[in-house]
């Protein structure tokens, strides 16, 4: 994997955390964690997409650094 995607990916994955815990605290995911206990769909997607992005990344970037 090309060492700039794998960046880039990384960069991604912290984006998505970043607002994934954003959308967490919103007033929208209060709402739904009074009623159902959890927060909004799209915060725990986004959660879950941020990590799976900064691992791929940093899978990326630590396996081309080997080589290189």
């Amino acid at each position: 994997m090309n060492k700039a995607i794998s960046l880039a990916l990384l960069a991604a994955g912290v984006l998505l955390l970043i607002l994934g815990v954003s959308a967490s605290k919103s007033l929208g995911s209060d709402i739904s964690r009074f009623f159902t206990g959890s927060p909004t769909d799209k915060a725990i997607w986004m959660l879950i997409g941020g990590v799976v992005l900064l691992i791929i990344g940093l899978a990326g970037v630590l396996r081309g650094s080997k080589g290189d």
